[in-house]
């Protein structure tokens, strides 16, 4: 193992037989892990969707509550105690959001540190030094409220590395950054740790970036136990084939290619659709943000029926505010921005921030950047119908909706479940449905493909791919560069400006 450097103290982790059921759930989301993890290790977690990644890192993390949130068996230790959120583990969660809690950018990297304790004095430097690493280099005063998703995920990240732990979790870390953050937040992991000696544990799907970084790989299996252990290059070999039958991503697999992606799918969950060539929204010299402050401006592009607009580019230049716009959910600080044809369809308005929320429910389906912010009821199969049920279908339609794409999104055996609950990527194809089921003309969809294994991955693109070919038009945001080459028929790139490719 790599000596430690400062005054950290690498922590040791034993799970012996740890299970843990979520109140209110009927199967377990971990059950029977086994391993240990010496002090100073560097693991990579591997395991399809829904394997209980996140939940061991939680439990690692001490906060996964007690006998009322759920219900443990076997054990988990850190250094040989149960975990407690002492700060001598440092978890960044997949939702960068759930752990902002301070306004601005330095108060919120300091905040760990003062509950530790940490003397006034050095907690300064820290913060700097916090900052520096993981690139985000912004004013000390900078509002938490106006970073992108990839920059609060940076975020997220200094606060960790600022409490200095033995033991650093980071549940999908770069999952919504572009590719060069990916390799400036995997280089400043890769010096703290140099730095520090502490041990990591990390959750990734696309694992690349990752491995010159680990040195051991831990595969935990869907029905419970452990799959794979061993040295990166060993258990990834797969010679038996099992980690791409779980749909684990293995270095240098390309995404398979479906039926539906190449066009002729008959698409399961839409009905009559507008022909595929008819302009469903066009924005020319648009000006998208926030308060009436423009965050990119000199937007022209256009959205049709039968078509997928794939919006690329870096973090931080508005791609999220440039998909709320244009799904009617932000008004346009300047230029035009036009609904026509089908999508407009009796509106008196052509503008969609003058459209009621009812009038967007078949019109424009949202799925935002983070899964949570839309999720109203308490379970999964309630929060498919929220959608039918505001468009008062008949029970017999409403049912078969909801459990096409219960099926067809592998979230079945989860129906009556919290969606708050469930895994990231679970999470993440739960949004996409709850946006499908209400069959709108056009999907504005944001990240779609996060959090998946590949087997889903393909699952979902597929689906999203019978959508797109039987009418409805899509924008899609996406770092993930195989989505975009499989579905996009056009990309709008934001960079230093804005360009559209065919």
């Amino acid at each position: 193992m790599r000596a430690p450097v400062s005054e950290v103290r690498p922590a040791a982790v034993r799970a012996e037989d740890w299970s843990w059921r979520h109140a209110g759930r009927r199967s377990h989301a971990v059950s029977g892990a086994s391993f240990d993890i010496e002090a100073g290790e560097r693991v990579l977690l591997l395991g399809a969707s829904g394997a209980g990644k996140s939940t061991l890192l939680h439990g690692l993390a001490g906060v996964l509550g007690g006998d009322e949130e759920g219900e443990a068996a076997g054990r988990l230790l850190v250094d040989g105690r149960p975990p407690a959120p002492d700060g001598r583990s440092g978890l960044v969660l997949q939702d960068p959001d759930a752990q902002i809690v301070m306004s601005r950018l330095a108060d919120d990297v300091a905040f760990g540190c003062e509950n530790l304790g940490v003397p006034p004095e050095r907690i300064g430097a820290r913060v700097r030094g916090a900052l520096d690493a993981v690139g985000l280099a912004l004013p000390a005063d900078h509002p938490t409220s106006a970073l992108s998703g990839g920059q609060r995920q940076r975020l997220a990240l200094a606060g960790v590395i600022a409490m200095q732990p033995g033991l650093v979790l980071l549940d999908e870390p770069t999952a919504n950054l572009d590719p060069a953050g990916v390799i400036e937040v995997r280089d400043a992991v890769a010096r703290c740790l140099d730095a520090s000696g502490a041990t990591l544990i990390v959750v990734e799907h696309r694992i690349e970036a990752w491995l010159p970084l680990v040195d051991r790989v831990i595969v935990l299996a869907a029905g419970g136990g452990v799959l794979a252990d061993g040295p990166p290059d060993r258990v990834l070999a797969d010679a038996s084939g099992e980690l791409a039958a779980a749909g684990v991503w293995l270095p240098g697999a390309a995404p398979g290619a479906t039926g539906a992606a190449a066009g002729g799918a008959t698409d399961p969950v839409a009905g009559a659709a507008p022909s595929a060539s008819e302009p469903l929204l066009t924005a020319d010299g648009l000006a998208v943000g926030r308060s009436g402050v423009a965050v990119r401006t000199g937007i022209r592009t256009r959205l049709d029926a039968g078509r997928l607009l794939a919006i690329t580019g870096p973090n931080g230049v508005g791609k999220t505010t440039l998909g709320l716009t244009l799904a009617g959910l932000l008004p346009p600080v300047a230029g035009r921005l036009e609904a026509s044809g089908a999508l407009r369809d009796g509106a008196r308005s052509a503008h969609p921030i003058e459209w009621r929320s009812k009038q967007l429910l078949t019109r424009i389906g949202t799925v935002f950047q983070h899964p949570e912010h839309q999720f109203l009821r308490g379970s999964v199969r309630a929060e498919l119908e929220v959608g039918p049920d505001a468009l008062r279908l008949g029970r017999r339609e409403r049912d078969a909706r909801v459990a096409g794409l219960l099926d067809a999104l592998r979230l079945d055996r989860l129906a009556g479940a919290n969606p708050f609950t469930l895994s990231g990527g679970e999470k993440r194809r739960l949004s996409v449905a709850t946006a499908l089921i209400a069959r709108p003309r056009l999907l504005i969809l944001d990240e779609p493909t996060f959090g998946q294994d590949a087997r889903t991955w393909q699952e979902l693109v597929r689906l999203i791919a019978e959508v797109r070919d039987g009418g409805t038009g899509i924008a899609a945001i996406t770092h993930d560069e195989a989505f975009a080459a499989a579905l996009g028929d056009a990309r709008l790139h934001l960079g230093a400006r804005a360009e559209v490719r065919a």
